[in-house]
This record gives C-alpha cells, structure tokens and sequence, in this order.
C-alpha cells in the first residue's frame, strides 16, 4: 500500500515558479511508477507528468514541456513537480499518484493510489 500526500500549492504571479512535493509512506515505493495530474473547474483530470521507477524515463503533456520538470527521491520517499514559467490555464488542483509498475504511465485509470490534491491558482 503506498499513501500519498501533496503540498507546495499556492497563489502565484505568471511567470513564476512553484515547486510542488508528494510524500509517500509505504515500502515498496521504489517499485512503483509515480506521476501528476491536474483538474480544474469544469473540466476533465488531465495527464501533467509522469516517471518510471527509477526516475530515469519521464514523460510530459505538450502544454507544459519545457516548463515543468518531474523528479524523484526515492530515498526521501518523496517525488517533486517543479512548475516554472506559469500561466494562467495552469491553475488547477494538482495530483500525485503511484501506479504498479516500472515504466510512466499517461491515463489516471493505470494508477492505483493518489493523493488529495493541493491548489495551484496563477494570477496574470
């Protein structure tokens, strides 16, 4: 069992930068693929980023490529998003999640545990 919790959200000015963390507790989190999601108001939840077990495969959604950077510490039991660059249509509720598996995975349906989620809102 893996238990997840976000935190790093907050209010920003476009343009700036926040660092997003998901703490994990259980013992095989080494094994598991992890990634982020968001959803905003009205809207479906949407691939962000996501990596394989050792951190060494990532993969991004095209609208935040070259933006946002995922990461893993898998010693510290901990995995980061960080956003740099916001924009607006970024504000969203942003999730982690683990999933069975060592590669990265795009669909929430291949993911087994998540987090509550923590806000994001960018202000223009």
């Amino acid at each position: 069992q893996v238990q997840l919790v976000e935190s790093g959200g907050g209010l920003v000015q476009a343009g700036g930068s926040l660092r997003l963390s998901c703490a994990a507790s259980g013992r095989t989190f080494s094994s598991y693929a992890m990634g982020w999601f968001r959803q905003a108001p009205g809207k479906e939840r949407e691939f962000v980023a996501a990596l394989n077990w050792s951190g060494g495969s990532t993969n991004y959604a095209y609208s935040v490529k070259g933006r946002f950077t995922i990461s893993r510490d898998n010693a510290k039991n901990t995995m980061y998003l960080q956003m740099n660059s916001l924009k607006p249509e970024d504000t969203a509720v942003y999730y982690c999640a683990a999933a069975k598996g060592n590669s990265w995975y795009t669909s929430m349906w291949e993911y087994d545990y998540w987090g509550q989620g923590t806000q994001v809102t960018v202000s223009s």
